[in-house]
């Protein structure tokens, strides 16, 4: 990226400015890069350990597989779900709140005696799954923002800060010489006045 810039003072000054912008904020963009790195690894974790938890749910239900057939599945369903947002590490992020069921009416003495566990059962299960999605979106969301960070950082890092470093370098070589050339020339010029003052006096 060629950063423009004017060698005079007014760019040296902005140049300058925007170095320290940068390199102030350079130590803070890391750190969030790492907080939301390790954020990523501890909401994959927690996806998968819910995943981990609802098949040995299902796995502890499995007894139960022949008495399923007999059971209503229009009985219960989700209505919604509540979700609230949360900050990781500067970024917004879903958090799972009530899960909200509808129950259909049956007759205890008519239907198994099991079927109010059934109930719960499939609650416990199907918080378990939205749970592990949430954190799974929560990941997807976090290692996004992750990847957009280390970006940032790299361009910073690696492109903008020494750009900026160089540009300043030839901005104060380039008025340096202009200061010598200056010099130079009035000393010429000081010189030549001297001389020719000379000259008038020998006369």
């Amino acid at each position: 990226m060629a950063i423009k810039f004017q060698y005079n003072k007014t760019s040296l000054n902005n140049l300058n400015k925007q170095l320290k912008v940068r390199t102030q904020a350079l130590p803070t963009l890391k750190n969030k890069e790492s907080a939301l790195r390790v954020s990523v690894i501890a909401a994959k974790a927690e996806s998968e350990r819910l995943l981990a938890e609802l098949e040995m749910a299902l796995g502890k239900y499995d007894y139960l597989a022949a008495l399923w057939n007999e059971f209503d599945p229009g009985l219960i369903s989700i209505t919604d779900v509540d979700l609230s947002t949360e900050k990781v590490a500067g970024v917004k992020t879903p958090k799972l709140g009530e899960i909200h069921y509808e129950i259909k009416p049956f007759n205890a003495f008519c239907k198994p005696a099991w079927y109010a566990d059934g109930v719960r059962i499939l609650q416990d299960l199907t918080r378990l799954g939205i749970e592990s999605e949430v954190y799974e979106y929560k990941s997807r969301i976090l290692d996004f923002q992750r990847k957009k960070t280390t970006q940032k950082v790299n361009l910073y890092e690696k492109v903008q800060i020494p750009g900026y470093q160089e540009a300043i370098r030839k901005i104060k070589r380039f008025m340096e010489d202009e200061e010598n050339l200056s010099k130079a020339s009035s000393k010429i010029v000081k010189n030549r006045h001297a001389a020719e003052e000379e000259e008038e006096e020998e006369l």
